[in-house]
């Protein structure tokens, strides 16, 4: 009998502890190991007794934001800049947040290493974004980390374990389904799906009762809160919420899937962050790069696996993105027929459009 987690559960403990502010220790398959403490969370008098450790601590940033800040990522998808004797709280955040680059855009120089392995640096990277923090982490190696996480009761983090589960797709469970009357369609039904990883709650609207044996209509909808409940007109998301609902109301049958991934998977604070540098003239790609994200950081692949939980295998996909036919090709979901949702545009989301189709691939 154990009641000790698994590295599914370890991995979720891990992810609460950053968003706290609390350190994570990091160990490695060759017995490297490494105190991490994400960047967004850090307190002043954390990073003085990270000082007091000795070492040469190092703030991990991905390669996106090492390109803006014109420092050297030798290690390809990120970059290890050493941290400077007397630097303080604002400048860990002033590297990891683009939000003052304008006003401050000397932040140097800075200095990568080229030396020794980032396996690690990557890791605490990977577990900042799952966390929805800023992709950047103070990572400082350390001496018999299991004494060290064991006195300072820290959780504890193998890389070998935690590698494998953090790149592939939680599993998914049918939590509960129930009758759902909507504007679009009375004949509604709601399923909730719940992931092992401990992350949000998906859900699947089911409209009428569709057959599991024709293609059936259905949508891949990411989590909007600004446009889908607010009615922001900086993005089209609440008229396609509603056009493609409408569309299945109109058909009798459908299924749209309300995928809990916002802002193109980096949540809704990294998302206002993204909305303030498009205020300062970026555009949506430009301003995710900034942040040190990718274009899109979405898992379409939560999207193949409720649809073949719930029986179907073959669908009429309502989007105007490729990437997402490709991955529920890939994924097991044939793909009968595109159908364009050409809904919602603006004067004010005019250029964001634009973007979509010029860097994104968007068919508009």
């Amino acid at each position: 009998m154990s009641f000790a987690p698994d590295i599914t559960e370890v991995l979720a403990r891990a992810r609460a502890d950053l968003r706290m502010g609390v350190p994570v220790v990091l160990i490695g398959g060759h017995g490297e190991a490494a105190l991490m403490l994400a960047a967004e969370t850090l307190e002043a008098q954390r990073l003085a007794d990270l000082r007091a450790l000795g070492g040469a601590p190092v703030l991990a940033i991905t390669a996106r934001r090492a390109e803006t800040l014109k420092a050297r990522a030798y290690d390809g998808d990120l970059a290890r800049v050493a941290l400077p004797g007397d630097a303080g709280l604002p400048w860990v955040l002033g590297v990891a947040d683009p939000a003052d680059d304008l006003k401050t855009p000397m932040k140097g120089p800075l200095i990568a290493a080229r030396d020794g392995d980032a396996a690690l640096h990557r890791l605490a990277i990977q577990l900042a974004k799952t966390a929805q923090l800023l992709p950047a982490a103070l990572v400082l190696g350390v001496v018999d980390p299991i004494g060290f996480s064991s006195e300072h009761n820290l959780t504890v983090v193998h890389a070998a374990l935690a590698g494998p589960v953090l790149v592939a797709s939680s599993d998914l469970h049918p939590v509960v389904a129930a009758r759902l009357p909507m504007v679009a369609a009375e004949a509604g039904r709601l399923h909730i799906f719940r992931p092992e990883d401990g992350g949000e709650e998906h859900y699947a609207i089911e409209v009428g009762r569709p057959s599991r044996e024709v293609p059936v209509l259905a949508r891949l909808h990411s989590a909007c809160f600004t446009g889908d409940v607010l009615g922001s007109l900086k993005c089209d998301c609440g008229p396609q919420l509603r056009g493609a609902l409408a569309q299945m109301g109109e058909e009798g049958v459908g299924v749209l899937l309300y995928l809990n991934q916002e802002g193109r998977g980096i949540g809704l604070a990294n998302k206002m962050r993204a909305y303030s540098l498009q205020d300062q003239g970026f555009d949506t790609v430009e301003a995710n790069h900034r942040l040190g994200f990718e274009d899109d950081e979405r898992d379409f692949r939560i999207g193949a696996q409720i649809l073949k939980s719930m029986g179907f295998s073959e669908v009429r996909l309502l989007t105007n993105n490729p990437r997402k036919i490709a991955m529920m090709e890939e994924h097991g979901i044939k793909v009968r027929e595109r159908v364009p949702l050409k809904v919602g545009e603006t004067e004010h989301n005019r250029g964001y459009l634009a973007t979509k189709a010029a860097k994104s691939g968007h068919l508009l």
